[in-house]
Formats: C-alpha cells, sequence, structure tokens
C-alpha cells in the first residue's frame, strides 16, 4: 500500500515536472499552487533539483561539443563588431539628418493640410451663410421694427422671412427655432398693436374734452366769419381739412412712418399758443396711427372682425360714460361746456375714422351712436335746465346748445331735435325771465309812493319823456315844477316791459327762426308778462289790507296811462322784429284789456274800501234809541264822516268822470243801507219818536251832501236817490201818514212805494212796544188809548199785506 502511494506521487511529480518545463512561465502558477497544496512538497523539491542537475550535464555536453565552432563564431563576430559600430555611427548620423529635415517637412505638411481644411471650411461656411445671411437679417430687421414699435412693417417682415427664406434654411436648428417663434411673433405682434389701440382709446377718452373744445371754437370762429363776409370759408373744424378731407389711409405709407414708444395718439398742444390752435383742426389733435396700424394688422391676420367688434364695443361703453352728466351740471355753466365738449370730442374722431378707413364704422353703426346721444342729450338737459333760475345762466346755456348744435351740424350729424329741445327751454326761459320780472316788479310797486311826479328841470322832464311815452300840450306850457298825473312806476314799469322784450328777443337769436316765428314768441311771452305777472302783481297790490283810497286812485291813474301806452309797446316789437301787424297770424298784446282788469279790480277795492271806511264811522254812532225829542243838531259821527267822503271824493279829480260818479253813488247807497240796518236792527229793541226825529236829522245831512255835488256829472237830484228809502220810511213814521200808505199800498204812484210792509211793521213794532213800557198809564189817557188801538190796527193791516204777499 504504501509503494503504490510512494508511485502516485512520484508519477504526479513528474508530470508536474513536465508541465513546468513545458508550460509559459505566466502561466506556472496554477502547477506551483498544486505542488504546495499536497504534502510531498519536500520530495518534489528533491526531484526538482535532480531533473535540474540533469539538465545542467546535458548541457555542458552540448557547450562542450559546440565549443571550437562558438569561439571561432565569437572571433568573427568581435570582427564585426568594429565596422558595425562604424556602420551604426554612419546610420545614426544619417538618421538623425533624416528625422531633423522630415520633421520640417511633416510639419509644414500639417500646416498646409491645415490650410487646405481651413479654406475648404470657410469656403463651405461662406456658401452656408450666404444662405442663411438673408433669413437671420430679415429676422433681425423683424426685432428692430418691434422693438421701435413699428408692428405693421414687423409683420410684412414677418411675412417675408416665414415663406421666402426660412424654406431655403429649413434643415438648420435655428430656422426650426424661428419657425417655432413665428405664432409667438404673431400673438406679440396683434397683442402689441392691441395695446396701442387700448392706450389710444384711453387717451382720446381723457381728451375727448380737448378735442370737442377745438372743434367748438372753430365752429364759433366759422360762425363769426360768416357773419362777417359773403362767402363762408371753413376751416380746421369744417367738414374736413384741405388736407385730409376724406383721404383714406394708406397702409403702405404708414410703414415708413416710425412711432415713438409713448404713443398716446394725442398730440401735445397744451403748449402751444391759440393761433397754433386755429390753425390745427380738432383731427389734428390725434394721431389716430394706432387704429390704422392696429385695424391691418388684425385684417392681415384675418381677425378683423374681432377688430371691428372690439373697437366698436369699446367706443360704445365710452359713449355712455361721455352722454353721462354730472350731477351738479346744473351749477354752472363750465360743467354744460365740459359735457359738450366730451361729447362733441367723441364723435368728431368717430366721424373722422368714418372718412378715412374702409368700413371701421360704418354710417348706420354712426347714426346709431347719435341717436343714443340725441336722446340721452336731451333728457339730460331737461332735467338739468328745470333747475336753472337764472336768466343769463339760461341764455348762456342756450347759446352754448347753439354752438354745440353747430359744431355737430358741421360734420353731417342731424341737429333738429335739438333746436326742437331749444324750443322747450326757451319756456322754461320765458319762465325764469317772469319770475326775475315778477320781483322786479314787485321792489317797484312796493317803493312807489303813489303820488304824482313832480320834476323841477328840463334835463329831468326830458329823460322821463323819454322812457315813457307821455307827452301833452298844457303840461309842456307849464312852468316848473312840473307835475305828471301818474306816478313814478309808470315810466319804470314801462321801461322794464321793454327790457323784458330785450331779453325775451336774445332767446330767440341763432335759432334759425323765421322773423314772424321770432315776433310770435316776443308776443307771446310778453302777453305772459302783462296778463300773468304785471297784473298779480298790480292785484296783489290792490288787495293789500289797509291800502289807502288814494293809493288806489294813483294805481287807477297810472294803469290807465299804461294802458294807453301799450300801442307804443306794440310800435317797439315791430321795430325790433321788423313784422308788420297787419301780418297774418300776429299775435296782438293783450295790455289794454290787462290793465283795464286791474283798473276795474281798483275799482271795485275802492268801492269796498270806501264802504268800509263808512262802517268803521258807523260803528261810532250812540244813538240814544228812548230819547224823548231830538238834539236838534247832526250827529258828531256823521258830520266826521260827511267830511271825510268830502276830502276823498276831492281826490278823485282826477279819476275817469264814470269811476267817481260810481263811486260815489256806491258809498251813497252803502251809506243808506246801513243807516236802515241800524234802525232796523234786531238788538234794538225800542225806539222814540224823538230818537227817530234825531236819525231824521241825520239823513238830512246825508241828503244834503248828496245834494252838494261832492262828484261832478251827476243830472238832477240822481245822488239822492240813494236815501230814497230811507226817506219814504223816515217820512211815513214822523207825519204818521198810515192811512195814506195804506190806501195807495200796490199803486205806482204810491207816496211811500220804498217802504215795504215787514220793514214798516218792524219799525213800527219797536214803537209800540216803547209806547207800552214808557206810558205806564197810558190806558188812563184816552188818547194814548186811541193811538195804541191804531199801531195795533196798523200793524193787523201790515201783516194781512205781508201774508197776502206771501200767499
Amino acid at each position: 500500500m504504501a509503494d503504490a502511494m510512494s508511485l502516485e506521487i512520484a508519477a504526479e511529480h513528474e508530470r508536474i515536472l513536465r508541465e513546468i518545463e513545458s508550460t509559459d512561465t505566466a502561466c506556472i502558477g496554477p502547477t506551483l499552487r498544486s505542488v504546495y497544496d499536497g504534502e510531498e512538497h519536500g520530495r518534489f523539491m528533491e526531484k526538482l533539483d535532480a531533473r535540474i542537475r540533469n539538465h545542467d550535464r546535458e548541457i555542458e555536453k552540448m557547450c562542450n561539443f559546440h565549443y571550437q565552432g562558438f569561439v571561432d563564431s565569437i572571433t568573427e563576430l568581435l570582427k564585426v563588431r568594429g565596422e558595425a559600430q562604424k556602420l551604426k555611427g554612419q546610420v545614426k548620423d544619417t538618421n538623425k539628418k533624416l528625422q531633423e529635415e522630415g520633421t520640417e517637412m511633416l510639419k509644414t505638411m500639417d500646416e498646409l493640410k491645415q490650410c487646405r481644411l481651413q479654406q475648404r471650411n470657410i469656403a463651405t461656411t461662406i456658401d452656408k451663410l450666404m444662405l442663411c445671411l438673408p433669413a437671420l437679417e430679415m429676422y433681425n430687421k423683424l426685432k428692430e421694427q418691434m422693438k421701435s414699435k413699428r408692428h405693421y412693417p414687423a409683420l410684412k417682415t414677418l411675412e417675408y422671412l416665414e415663406h421666402t427664406y426660412l424654406p431655403r434654411v429649413s434643415h438648420y436648428r435655428f430656422c426650426n427655432i424661428m419657425v417655432e417663434n413665428i405664432p409667438k411673433l404673431r400673438e406679440e405682434i396683434k397683442d402689441v398693436s392691441m395695446s396701442d389701440l387700448k392706450d389710444f382709446l384711453e387717451s382720446i377718452r381723457k381728451h375727448s374734452s380737448k378735442i370737442g373744445e377745438t372743434a367748438m371754437k372753430q365752429a364759433q370762429h366759422q360762425r363769426n366769419l360768416d357773419n362777417i363776409v359773403a362767402q363762408p370759408v371753413r376751416t380746421g373744424s369744417g367738414k374736413k381739412s384741405k388736407k385730409d378731407a376724406f383721404k383714406v389711409f394708406n397702409m403702405e405709407d404708414m410703414s415708413s412712418s416710425p412711432v415713438s414708444e409713448n404713443d398716446s395718439g394725442i398730440i401735445d398742444v397744451e403748449d402751444e399758443g391759440d393761433e397754433e390752435l386755429e390753425v390745427l383742426g380738432a383731427q389734428d389733435l390725434v394721431d389716430f396711427s394706432p387704429v390704422y396700424r392696429c385695424l391691418h394688422i388684425y385684417t392681415v391676420l384675418g381677425a378683423r372682425d374681432a377688430f371691428e367688434n372690439y373697437y366698436r364695443k369699446q367706443r360704445r361703453k365710452q359713449a355712455r360714460l361721455v352722454l353721462q352728466p354730472p350731477s351738479n351740471m346744473h351749477e354752472t355753466l363750465e360743467d354744460y361746456r365740459k359735457y359738450f365738449n366730451q361729447i362733441v370730442g367723441f364723435f368728431v374722431v368717430e366721424d373722422h375714422i368714418l372718412h378715412t378707413t374702409r368700413g371701421l364704422v360704418n354710417r348706420a353703426y354712426i347714426d346709431e351712436l347719435w341717436e343714443l346721444a340725441l336722446s340721452k342729450t336731451i333728457a339730460a338737459l331737461r332735467t338739468h335746465s328745470s333747475y336753472c333760475t337764472d336768466p343769463e345762466l339760461a341764455l348762456d346755456l342756450k347759446n352754448l346748445i347753439v354752438l354745440f348744435a353747430d359744431t355737430l351740424q358741421g360734420y353731417g350729424f342731424p341737429v333738429n331735435q335739438l333746436f326742437d329741445m331749444l324750443l322747450e327751454i326757451r319756456d322754461q326761459y320765458s319762465e325764469i325771465l317772469l319770475k326775475k320780472w315778477s320781483g322786479t316788479f314787485r321792489q317797484i310797486l312796493e317803493s312807489d309812493n303813489y303820488s304824482p311826479m313832480s320834476v323841477f328841470d328840463e334835463e329831468t322832464y326830458r329823460y322821463i319823456t323819454g322812457q315813457f311815452p307821455f307827452l301833452e300840450a298844457e303840461l309842456e306850457k307849464q312852468t316848473f315844477p312840473r307835475k305828471f298825473p301818474f306816478s313814478e312806476f309808470v315810466p319804470k314799469v314801462y321801461s322794464q316791459i321793454k327790457e323784458f322784450i330785450y331779453a325775451s328777443l336774445k332767446f330767440s337769436e341763432d335759432l334759425h327762426l323765421s322773423s314772424t316765428e321770432v315776433d310770435d314768441m316776443v308776443r307771446k311771452s310778453t302777453n305772459l308778462l302783462l296778463t300773468r305777472t304785471l297784473s298779480n302783481c298790480l292785484q296783489n297790490v290792490i288787495k293789500k289790507k289797509n291800502v289807502g283810497l288814494t293809493k288806489l286812485v294813483q294805481i287807477i291813474i297810472n294803469t290807465t296811462h299804461l294802458e294807453q301806452s301799450c300801442k307804443f309797446l306794440e310800435e317797439f316789437i315791430t321795430n325790433i322784429t321788423n313784422v308788420l301787424p297787419e301780418t297774418v297770424h300776429t299775435a296782438r298784446l293783450y295790455g289794454i284789456s290787462t290793465f283795464k282788469d286791474v283798473r276795474h279790480a281798483a275799482e271795485e277795492e275802492i268801492y269796498t274800501t270806501l264802504n268800509q271806511k263808512i262802517d268803521q264811522f258807523l260803528q261810532l254812532e250812540d244813538y240814544d234809541w228812548m230819547a224823548t225829542e231830538s238834539s236838534e243838531k247832526v250827529s258828531d259821527y256823521l258830520l266826521d264822516l260827511i267830511a271825510f267822503l268830502s276830502n276823498t271824493f276831492a281826490v278823485f279829480t282826477h279819476l275817469p268822470g264814470k269811476v267817481a260818479q260810481t263811486a260815489c253813488m256806491s258809498a251813497c247807497k252803502h251809506l243808506s243801507t246801513s243807516l236802515q240796518h241800524l234802525l232796523l236792527d234786531t238788538e234794538i229793541r225800542q225806539i222814540t219818536m224823538g230818537a227817530l226825529q234825531q236819525f231824521n236829522l241825520d239823513v238830512k245831512e246825508c241828503e244834503q251832501f248828496a245834494r252838494s255835488g261832492p262828484v261832478p256829472g251827476f243830472q238832477g237830484d240822481t245822488l239822492q236817490l240813494a236815501f230814497i228809502d230811507l226817506r219814504q220810511l223816515l217820512d211815513l213814521f214822523i207825519q204818521w201818514d198810515w192811512s195814506t200808505y195804506l190806501a195807495d199800498y200796490g199803486r205806482p204812484t204810491c207816496k211811500y212805494l220804498r217802504v215795504s210792509p215787514t220793514t214798516a211793521l218792524t219799525l213800527l213794532e219797536k214803537m209800540k212796544d216803547t209806547s207800552r213800557k214808557n206810558n205806564m198809564f197810558a190806558h188812563f189817557r184816552k188818547n194814548e188809548r186811541d193811538k195804541q188801538k191804531l199801531i195795533d190796527t196798523v200793524a193787523k193791516q201790515l201783516r194781512s199785506l205781508i201774508n197776502s204777499h206771501h200767499s
């Protein structure tokens, strides 16, 4: 068993040695590992040493066999080595020279190669750049145009770039980037142009007042020129300036006009003088290029409809804002002016857009906006003008509305409704004037002294006759001081009527009315002044409490002269309106009837006042109705009353005769009636014959006053007839003539025709009661008994007459 193991180990070692001898040294590691992995590496080392010794012996044998040849070869080799060394030196020198020369050549060749490569690259680059350069130049031009806000030229450049230049260089990456940016650039151009348009719209909204102010100034200037020259020449704000009247903008020209970064659409004219403004038209204040650019850009981009809708929508919104009046517009004329300026500025811009663009706005759109503006403006003016109480403001407002209408009419807008509305404002103006003149008339009437005017020199006399048409030959012959029959308010009122006519006429100017229409309006206003305002003021003076008779008399005299002056007012109106009174449909002044009505009211007031004065005196009566006999003298209160009436009727000398006579007759009738009512008053239960005789004495005094003729013009005893009822009643009782009364009652020739049975019975009852109470022993006296029987009999017969009359 041990022998077998030894054999296997020996065989293994032999294999390993063979493997070591035949294997590359780089791969000997695994073989040696197998030796060390085993346990017999000592024996292997012995085996290896034996093998090495064996090989050394073989080498030694080999060397001994070839030794002489080897020595010969070495000797020859040593001989060759010297020659080889020389050859090697020569080769090295030659190689060195060759290397040096070759290096230079290689360097030159490399340089030549590089130059040829660069030359080829440069040529290729030039060709490619020549192909790309136009596209790059156009793109750079596009950026510059957008930077300078020349959007329309930028859009044209973009079109050329997209369709002409970029297809040539489509395989380059930068071209793809440009192509991707083209929609963004279009949107940017679209957005920037829309932003410019919004800035423009905002700017004209803010500056429309300035535009309208310029247009209205030029319209005023043109109207002044039209008044001076026969041939009207329209400047600036006429229909259009010669330079750009109805000129449709040229898109090609627009491409060469750079616009500043801060382009707002409005030219700054704040620092320019008025002369410069007169040269510039209202449209010249506005740079419309943002609208034109944006319109064309949207047209090119195929979005024109969207642009038109947006523009019209925004302008409609602005129109509503412009047409909204300020709440306090009625306070000052400047607020009205700003309101009108904004409206005019708005429509001046729209009118220019209409005539300089192809279809951005059309006539139907403009007409729609104008109809809206007319309705809103007229409604605002109706509302705010109703608050006006100052005639000067109303007149200025009218002139401003006329200028507003004329300005817009110059641009082709229909303004008939504005002039119709002015006629409504004219009615308000008339009411304002009437209120103002009502205060003026009240002040004149309150400050008047109601006594005839006295003048002390020729100058004052001529001044008054110049104010009021009054010429009287007798007054001209008198020496100073001269006295007019009327008081101060007559010339003042007459002058104020003329001033009112002038004020009324002012409103009719520039309303494009015919002379007949103006005349009719002036006459109607004057009639309202006379019939309503002046009449009411005079009526109020007449109806005042405690108005004096002297004042009423003077009012009658004054109104008489004012009535006579109405024909001069007619002539005055005819002269200022140049319309003859004979013209058909010409209105007549109602002054005559007005002053007649006032005079009649004054007359009635005189009658009423006289009666009131008489009643006041009658309240002072102190009759002793139980007196046994008369005092044989007229009562004091009646003497005072007669004196008052005498003095009063003396003042009536300047009144028309019928007025004085009517007043006198009315006073006497009222006195007679009042005395009779006093006699028959139910509170007076008893009247003696003595008291009746005293009363009869007072009535006789009244009859004496009537016979004295306090007012001239009565025929015979006409005035005494006012006391006939009272006279017949007193005669019947004082004369105790009952037989005649009862016998003749009912006959036309009856002596006591004016005494009714009822009146007679009433007074008789009072005397019957007196007889019974004052004569306690009357039934013991035959005469008294007979008298009582007579009274009872007469009373019975009177009752019978009364009953028969009622039945």
